[in-house]
């Protein structure tokens, strides 16, 4: 674990006496709004949370769907999921593919009020014979019934697509509202594993808005530019696991000093009456 985690960093900290750009990724964003004290820990202080083990499951049904669409791509034609959805468009063909799907450099735009270079790598984009861009970004689950994003904790995805539209219209392109989610279901009712795990694929859209965007840039430059601890967000569990076990660290400090000073005194009366 220790190579993996490193608790304290003093590399990549926001300093507001700085002028150079600050990189922001699109994952720290949707961090200041989940709990604007994580992210300032992160950020200004280098204490950043615990990451999540990779999940290689999901990361091989990324690569091949991945090269699934860039054999369309190659051709400039839809993916035959494409075609069952009735979507009328191809894999965006672009010299910058690769580098947009880097997660280290992705799309990127130095947002000029915050100084944020902010930026992140997608998983696709698909183009419409109007020349519009339709972000994607692919998922995979396994759960019973039909995949959908009706869950609160789904809004992050939503944020996710919505942060690449601003960021694909930043650099000049025209972005059709409409991103989609190329959803892969593990099924889970089949008899026997025997070695081979089905996916059902679906496509669903998604109608996004960049208009938060602006706001919580702003927003998230000045909480760093504090010198202060913000509040924790409404519903952090990190943030309440550091109260809680700070508050049972300074318990047994203070009862490791008293147990101390309580020996050390019956130390000195045992020597006295000696």
């Amino acid at each position: 674990m220790s190579e993996y985690y490193r608790p304290k960093r003093s590399r990549n900290l926001y300093d507001p006496f700085l002028r150079d750009p600050f990189k922001l990724s699109r994952s720290k964003i949707d961090l200041f709004l989940s709990c604007p004290r994580c992210f300032y820990l992160d950020r200004r202080l280098g204490v950043g949370r615990p990451p999540g083990f990779p999940f290689s499951l999901n990361s091989a049904v990324d690569h091949l769907l991945k090269k699934e669409f860039d054999s369309k791509r190659a051709e400039q034609k839809p993916h035959p999921l494409m075609d069952a959805y009735g979507i009328n468009a191809v894999p965006f063909a672009h010299e910058k593919m690769d580098r947009w799907r880097d997660a280290f450099n992705g799309v990127a735009y130095l947002h000029e009020p915050t100084n944020f270079l902010v930026y992140g790598g997608i998983d696709d984009v698909w183009v419409n014979p109007k020349g519009a861009l339709h972000i994607v970004d692919y998922k995979a689950t396994s759960k019973d019934g039909e995949v959908n994003l009706d869950a609160a904790w789904q809004d992050g995805y939503k944020r996710q697509v919505e942060v690449y539209q601003w960021l694909f219209r930043r650099n000049g392109f025209t972005v059709s509202p409409v991103a989609y989610f190329v959803y892969a279901n593990g099924k889970r009712d089949r008899e026997a594993f025997d070695g081979v795990l089905e996916f059902d694929l679906k496509i669903i859209p998604y109608s996004g808005s960049d208009a938060w965007i602006e706001t919580a840039l702003c927003e998230a430059q000045a909480t760093l530019a504090e010198e202060t601890i913000p509040p924790k967000g409404e519903a952090c569990d990190y943030c309440s696991y550091r109260e809680a076990a700070g508050e049972v660290l300074v318990r047994q400090k203070q009862y490791a000093e008293r147990k101390t000073k309580t020996q050390g005194a019956a130390a000195s009366a045992e020597t006295l009456f000696s």
